[in-house]
């Protein structure tokens, strides 16, 4: 028990670090080794400091709850896809027991970041850009608490989402460029919400449309640093509005659209 404890305490220790660059500098080797529950405990302690967060902490932040709520979405769909070839009683419920423990694991970790973008990363944030890249993160982890919600609160966490994405976009249509990765970014998600929570395809492909004609317009302009990033979005872009428009006889719902 003690060993225990101790182990328990030099964890917490690691990743709590008192100096804002030791716990980016645990962050980063947390991301190496893969431990992105621990790169996410280093980055939320840095976010829980109250200071505006560098571009590179905003990104190890980001991948880090990226990865942890990806592996619990990737774990639910999985589970959801059981769940429904389950015929007989005992099996169902079983499933539906590690459903619901899934789901808890999920919506804990979703609440978490939408607490730290609400009392310290929005507020905090005094230029469009990052303002835009944290009210799309706004409007992601609303939209991943939206899928595995029940009706009742479904419907509450995608108007969440919603009002996120439409003021991150007003910002990003305002003050970022048509090729800006991160506006780009916004549309290629904003566009998932609309085609996925909301059962819109004629708004998700009208969305994603004009983000990927406007920035083909303005590709000329956009520097080498941000060209891989804002070509691969506009890949992404494209891939989903042939993925919802080339035949009108799929099934609604089966498609796994791609977002960032």
């Amino acid at each position: 028990a003690e060993e225990a404890a101790g182990a328990a305490a030099l964890h917490q220790d690691l990743f709590r670090q008192p100096v804002r660059e030791a716990n980016v500098q645990m962050a980063k080797f947390a991301e190496q080794a893969e431990r992105y529950e621990e790169m996410m405990e280093a980055t939320r302690t840095v976010a829980e400091m109250g200071v505006e967060l560098t571009v590179e902490e905003r990104s190890l932040l980001s991948v880090a709850y990226k990865n942890v709520v990806g592996a619990k979405r990737s774990s639910w769909k999985t589970l959801s896809a059981l769940d429904a070839r389950q015929t007989d009683a005992p099996s169902k419920e079983l499933t539906q027991m590690y459903l619901r423990k899934v789901e808890g694991e999920l919506s804990s970790v979703c609440e978490q970041i939408i607490a730290l973008l609400d009392r310290y990363l929005i507020p905090k944030a005094t230029e469009a850009e990052p303002k835009v890249f944290y009210l799309k993160m706004h409007g992601d982890y609303w939209r991943y608490l939206a899928e595995v919600s029940g009706s009742d609160t479904k419907a509450a966490a995608a108007e969440r989402a919603l009002a996120a994405y439409k003021a991150a976009q007003e910002l990003a249509v305002k003050h970022l460029s048509t090729t800006h990765p991160i506006r780009l970014g916004l549309a290629l998600n904003f566009s998932v919400f609309y085609y996925e929570i909301l059962g819109l395809p004629g708004d998700a492909c009208a969305l994603a449309r004009q983000a990927f004609d406007d920035s083909c317009k303005d590709l000329d302009n956009l520097n080498e640093e941000s060209y891989k990033d804002a070509t691969l979005i506009m890949q992404l872009l494209r891939d989903n509005l042939t993925l919802w428009t080339a035949d009108s006889s799929l099934v609604y719902g089966t498609s796994q659209p791609g977002d960032v």
